[in-house]
Formats: structure tokens, sequence, C-alpha cells
């Protein structure tokens, strides 16, 4: 189909969506690989941090440990604090050319808008993990701290399961605001929806007709992976999902690890 100047808005919507949609499903499918593989490392470092963030110093620790600990605490909390403090796109800019200006080394660009989704979004997961663990009973802190449980342990086989399930709501919707935000990696030439859609828009000046077709995209993505996570949070929520512990289970639980 060759464009033509008479054609009306909605023959070339109808242009895009058929000529074009090659274009349109990479651009697509590099937002999931993105916004997936960043929520899921984001989740793993925001579990990492708020689980180390919440190492009790005991009064018996050495001075080395104690050091060790509260000194990594404070970078955690200046890692928290910068990157829930400034824009994404901000960050982008920043690492990716400030990689290559400093150590004179060009990223991938695929990879680089991975790794800065990822510690984004770790960074907002762990204030996320860290409410959830702290939503637990108390209780249950000083009951595993009664059966000689280390913390590793108790967070493992006790906080943890209970802490994620309570807070699965929120990395949902972290989620689903990282395939809206991977649309900021087009600063650094991603070629995800957003920049694969602008350009389709500068070759034929067509921005309005060549939007409309991106965010229908972009609402069959987020609608689908809604409703996908809300299908398991209500099987998560379900008593099948639970497991009854006897009182002998606390001696198996101590030789786990």
């Amino acid at each position: 189909m060759v464009p033509q100047a008479e054609w009306t808005f909605w023959k070339w919507v109808e242009f895009f969506a058929l000529d074009k949609w090659p274009e349109f499903l990479t651009g697509a499918g590099v937002t999931l690989l993105i916004s997936i593989t960043g929520t899921i490392v984001g989740f793993i470092i925001g579990l990492l941090v708020a689980v180390f963030c919440k190492i009790p110093v005991k009064a018996t620790d050495s001075f080395v440990k104690t050091a060790f600990i509260k000194f990594f605490k404070f970078l955690m909390q200046v890692y928290i604090e910068v990157f829930r403090g400034t824009p994404m796109i901000v960050q982008a800019m920043v690492i990716y050319y400030g990689t290559a200006s400093i150590f004179h080394y060009s990223m991938n660009r695929l990879f680089a808008g991975i790794f800065i989704v990822s510690i984004n979004t770790g960074a907002y997961l762990s204030e996320i993990v860290r409410g959830g663990i702290e939503s637990i009973d108390k209780g249950q802190f000083e009951a595993a701290h009664t059966i000689g449980l280390r913390h590793g342990q108790m967070m493992r086989h006790i906080v943890l399961p209970q802490a994620i399930r309570n807070i699965m709501p929120a990395i949902g919707n972290e989620f689903v605001i990282n395939i809206k935000d991977t649309s900021i990696l087009s600063v650094i030439s991603v070629t995800e929806l957003f920049f694969t859609s602008k350009s389709i828009a500068g070759t034929y000046y067509k921005y309005f007709e060549t939007f409309i077709i991106t965010s229908i995209i972009y609402f069959v993505l987020t609608f689908t992976v809604t409703r996908i996570l809300r299908a398991i949070e209500k099987k998560m929520d379900g008593p099948s999902s639970y497991t009854m512990l006897e009182n002998q289970d606390a001696a198996v639980i101590k030789e786990l690890d």
C-alpha cells in the first residue's frame, strides 16, 4: 500500500495498522521484555535490600560487624532516596551518557534500559517489601526468636512468605507502571514501543494517527496484565495457599539452613 496525500484520518490509521504492524509488534515486545525483566530483577534487589536493612544490631556483635551493617544500611538508604527522589528520565540520561563520558564505554541500549528500570524499580520495591515485613504481627518475630531461629531463617520461612503475599498488588502495580515508563527510555534510543512509534510518525508526519495505535497497544498490554495479576491475587487469597504447621515443625525449620 502506497501512502496518498489525500487519505483521510482513518485511512492513515488503517495503513499504519496493516503496513507497520511488524514494527509495532517488535516495539511492544521490547517494552514487555524490559518491563518484565526490570520488575523481576527490581523485586530481587528490593527484597535483598529490605531484608538486609532489617538485620538487627546486637550488643554482643563485634565492632567490625556492627560498623559494616550500619555503613551498608546507610548506603542502601542513600540508594533508595536518590532513585526514588529523581525522575527515571534523568537517571537514564546520567547512567547511559555518563558511562560513555566517564568510562569511555558505550553500553548496549537494551541492556542499559533493563539496568535502569531494574535499579529504579528496586528502590521502590525495597520500601514496599519493608512495609510488607513491618505489616507482619510482631508476635511472630518474638516467637521466632524464642525458638532460636536466626534472622535469615525467620525471614525465609515465616516473614517473607506472608509479606510477599500481602504486597502482591503493589508489585503488580509496579509492573504496570514499568510497562508505561519504558517510554522514557526513548531518550537513549531504546527501540521500545514509544521510540518505534515516534520513528514511524516522524517518517510520515502523522503523529496523531500513529499514536492512536500506540495508545491502544499500551492499553491492551496494561489491561491484560492487570487482569492476569488480579486472577493470581485471588488464587493466592484462598485457603489452599496457606500451609498449616504443627508445633514440631519449628524444630525442623531450625535445621533447614
